[in-house]
């Protein structure tokens, strides 16, 4: 008897339950997944009773792979576990793919490679498909099949559904596992590696261990680390896997960016790339070594894309998802060990770049001359900055620029180029920083232009750098560091400014001591020439000596100083020549003004002019400075009180202009040139004044001489006949009145007398009669103490000599008797061609000091009126003596260069 429909699904369920529980048990046990889906296969085969029972897995590339299977004969699969087909066409596993649902199918109308092999091969005649979902993504699917008519039961896909938790529940513990393991083996490959960069190894070595670490734990076919250089080339710098491959790659190894690859995408991009397929230099290697797809993470240093990591692989599945995730730990501790190593260096040179600054600083300090500097600072910088060839720079005046420094890491068989000068034309380093004023570069000298450029070629220069050298703010020259190989740093320019600033500190402080000693040269002229007009000097011997400082000073060949006449023409009043040739300027030459030349631009603009080629000069002034050799010259203005009174010019027969200062320093040798000839007029006017005031004395004596003699005295003389006259008339009784007119005629003729004498002291009537001897002689013998008298004398001096020796001698005279207390007094006497010597000495007590008294005083201003000079001797006990000389005309005053201003 059948049982019952109730008891037969009760043990239906019970022998699913027990299928379940078995699979469970392994499933708790740990099992593999392998052994997990082998056994779901069989458990679900007997369980529904179906022919084949297959666990399948989706693979990425739209492909299945056969990981679990069973039969009811127990005959072989024709699917083996392993086996991979493509997906596609209409088939059970297709259809689950697709639709992501259970799906069933009779196996009359199918297609694809799933499709035709289970018709043909495993003559399966229906099925049924459940999907399998692991952490809701579709993982796989479980089919089950029949091989004879009649259709699989309704509920066959529910049933299956239990058995699929079950797979789902095994494969991601199975996931778990693995995920664990591969976190700690990525924890430990990373520790390994962060240890060794903690160490200090150096990059290559972290390079090295990073690779192998990568592709180990990844199990790919071969992991590259690449430096991206900046010549978009990318440089191998490790390698693991394939080692022995002839398509392999080495270190060091060189490839162009380009075309379609992870290298390229990750260096265009900065992001992390995957590729399936290559082109480019870089392609062509992958190609080459039969790669199917790779992945490459960039590696970023201090925020700047520095390189790629990258993994290759050569099976027909990609890459696992989680790649570009994994590779990064490593690219962070490749960037760590690159960054610590730059580090290293940036503090290896930067200590190295202090200690070459501190050598150049104690140069410049000690006061090192910028020749010496000029050596020195571009050994230290090429040296420094590892460069071929490094070059200081001077550009000039004129136009052109000197190579001062220079210095070579290499000879190319030819010397350096120090005291070459070009002018800075075309594009390279020395004309861009010359129009620029700023740092600048060249990194491919294929492009450079001018004569600078084709220097470089021939010494097989590739790049450069140039920063340009400012000195007090102006540009002076520039500092050029180059290389034959590659384009130099990018620090390269901020690390030659510290240069330069000492090369312009050294330049600046010779500047300053030249100009210290300039200027204390400048100062001594100047004072030379200062204390030469505070001591009256005449202006001629002014004109000679400023003439000849300021040529010395200057370093000028010819100085020349002119005035100018009214007659409009410029005379020659000082000159010097510095050359030693025989050219001599005359004093005294005369040049007519017209033309461009120095003498008529002053003259015409009241304003220091300069000509700087006397080839295009012209007039009298230029054709005589050209037949002088004379190059260049400056000119500036003589005024004298707001008037122009001539010109003072320096020239040079050098090629190089004159300096821009040259006009400011002549000037202040103008200023006491003007001083000189000031004081020259007032001497001049007070030497006229005291002239006159002695000739108006001289005179207004004559003039009461002359009223004495012929109005009073005269008078005096007729009263003094008329009385003797009555005297004589009056008859003898009239005694009485004869007496008393007696007595008026002997008061008048005493009156006489004493009028006569007075007359005489002002001018005694013998100097005028008979001269300055007899005059003299009559002195002497009416002084109180004895003269002795020594006359040489011709004809007779000039009237205003005379009267002046005349009266010199009586003070003289006077002052013995009244001071001295002397014995004798000598006086020697000598005129020739109209000037008088006078000479006045006693034996008397000495010391007379014209301070206390007036008489001396008097004699010295009488004596500078008519421009003569007197001296005193008066040694204490030995008595004084006085010496005076006069002109032969005293009242012919010297006039100034020029005339009366």
């Amino acid at each position: 008897m059948d049982a019952s429909p109730g008891r037969t699904r009760d043990h239906r369920i019970a022998e699913e339950q027990a299928a379940l529980r078995r699979v469970a048990v392994l499933v708790a046990g740990g099992a593999p997944p392998e052994e997990v889906f082998g056994a779901v296969a069989e458990e679900v085969g007997r369980l529904l009773e179906v022919d084949f029972a297959t666990l399948v897995r989706y693979d990425p590339q739209d492909a299945i792979t056969i990981v679990g299977t069973w039969t009811r004969t127990g005959a072989p699969s024709p699917a083996a576990v392993g086996d991979r087909m493509p997906l596609g066409g209409r088939n059970l596993s297709t259809l689950v793919y697709q639709t992501g649902r259970p799906e069933r199918i009779d196996y009359d109308d199918v297609s694809g490679a799933i499709g035709d092999a289970a018709a043909r091969e495993w003559r399966l005649r229906s099925s049924a498909g459940v999907p399998i979902r692991v952490e809701g993504r579709l993982w796989g699917a479980m089919l089950v099949a029949f091989t004879h008519e009649e259709s699989l039961p309704a509920d066959a896909e529910a049933r299956l559904a239990g058995f699929t938790e079950l797979v789902v529940t095994a494969v991601a513990n199975a996931q778990a596992r693995t995920e664990l393991r591969g976190f700690a083996e990525e924890q430990a490959a990373l520790r390994r590696v962060a240890t060794l960069v903690a160490g200090g190894a150096s990059p290559e070595e972290v390079f090295t261990a990073v690779a192998g670490e990568v592709g180990r734990l990844l199990g790919t076919v071969q992991t590259n680390m690449l430096r991206y250089d900046s010549d978009d080339v990318a440089t191998i710098v490790a390698v693991h896997g394939r080692v022995g491959d002839a398509a392999a790659v080495s270190v060091g190894d060189r490839y162009e960016l380009g075309g379609r690859n992870a290298t390229t995408l990750v260096f265009q991009t900065g992001r992390p790339a995957r590729i399936d397929g290559y082109s480019g230099a870089w392609g062509a290697v992958g190609r080459a070594a039969g790669y199917r797809s790779s992945v490459g993470v960039p590696i970023s240093v201090e925020g700047r894309l520095w390189g790629v990591i990258g993994v290759a692989s050569t099976r027909d599945e990609p890459l696992p998802a989680d790649i570009e995730a994994r590779l990064a730990g490593f690219t962070e501790l490749v960037a760590t060990a690159v960054a610590n190593a730059q580090a290293r260096v940036e503090l290896r040179g930067f200590a190295e770049e202090q200690a070459a600054l501190r050598r150049v600083a104690t140069l410049v300090a000690g006061g090192a001359s910028p020749e010496k500097v000029f050596t020195a600072v571009p050994e230290e910088v090429g040296q420094l900055l590892k460069v071929d060839y490094t070059v200081v720079s001077r550009y000039d005046a004129d136009g052109l620029v000197t190579v001062v420094g220079g210095w070579a890491s290499t000879d190319p068989g030819r010397p350096l180029a120090i005291g070459l000068r070009l002018k800075p034309e075309g594009r390279n380093i020395h004309a861009l920083v010359f129009q620029t004023g700023q740092p600048t570069r060249i990194d491919d000298y294929g492009t450079a232009s001018g004569a600078f450029a084709d220097v470089a070629r021939d010494w097989q220069y590739r790049s450069s750098v140039g920063v340009p050298i400012s000195v007090e703010g102006r540009l002076w020259g520039v500092m050029i560091a180059g290389s034959r190989e590659e384009s130099l740093p990018a620090d390269t320019e901020a690390r030659l400014a510290g240069f330069t600033e000492l090369v312009a500190t050294a330049i600046a402080e010779a500047q300053a001591r030249v100009e210290l000693r300039g200027f204390a040269e400048e100062q001594a002229a100047l004072r030379r020439v200062a204390t030469l007009v505070a001591q009256g000097a005449p202006p001629e011997k002014v004109f000679g000596a400023v003439a000849e400082e300021a040529g010395r000073l200057l370093g000028t060949d010819s100085t020349v100083m002119s005035r100018y006449d009214p007659d409009g023409a410029a005379m020659v009043v000082g000159v010097w020549d510095g050359t030693g040739a025989a050219r001599v300027i005359p004093v005294g030459l005369r040049l007519g003004f017209g033309g461009r030349n120095l003498h008529t631009l002053v003259f015409q603009t009241g304003r220091p002019g300069r000509i700087d080629d006397y080839a295009a000069a012209s007039g009298d002034a230029a054709d005589a400075a050209r037949g002088w050799g004379f190059r260049s010259a400056v000119g500036v203005p003589i005024s004298v009180e707001d008037r122009l009174w001539g010109v003072m010019s320096v020239a040079s027969a050098r090629e190089e202009p004159l300096s821009a200062d040259t006009e400011e320093r002549l000037a202040a040798f103008t200023e006491l040139i003007v001083t000189a000839l000031v004081n020259a007029e007032a001497q001049a006017a007070l030497n006229a004044s005291r002239a006159r005031i002695v000739a108006a004395a001289d005179e207004t004596r004559r003039r009461l001489e002359r009223d004495l003699h012929d109005g009073i005295q005269q008078r005096l003389v007729s009263l003094a006949l008329k009385a003797r006259t009555i005297e004589a008339m009056t008859p003898r009784p009239a005694g009485e009145i004869a007496g008393e007119l007696s007595l008026l005629a002997d008061g008048l003729g005493t009156a006489m007398d004493e009028l006569r004498e007075i007359s005489h002291g002002i001018h005694p009537a013998i100097l005028s009669e008979a001269g300055l001897g007899p005059a003299l002689e009559a002195l002497a013998r009416r002084s109180a103490v004895p003269v002795e008298l020594d006359l040489t004398l011709g004809q007779r001096l000039g009237e205003h000599v005379e009267a002046a020796g005349y009266y010199i001698a009586s003070e003289a005279i006077t002052n013995v008797a009244k001071h001295a207390r002397a014995s004798v007094i000598t006086m020697r006497v000598d005129g020739c061609d109209g000037a008088l010597i006078l000479s006045v000495s006693d034996d008397g007590v000495g010391g007379a000091d014209p301070s206390r008294g007036s008489g001396i005083i008097g004699l010295k201003d009488r004596v500078e009126a008519l421009g003569g000079t007197i001296s005193m001797l008066s040694p204490p006990g030995h008595g004084t003596a006085l010496h005076v000389q006069l002109p032969s005309d005293p009242l012919v005053v010297p006039t100034l260069p020029g005339g009366t201003l």
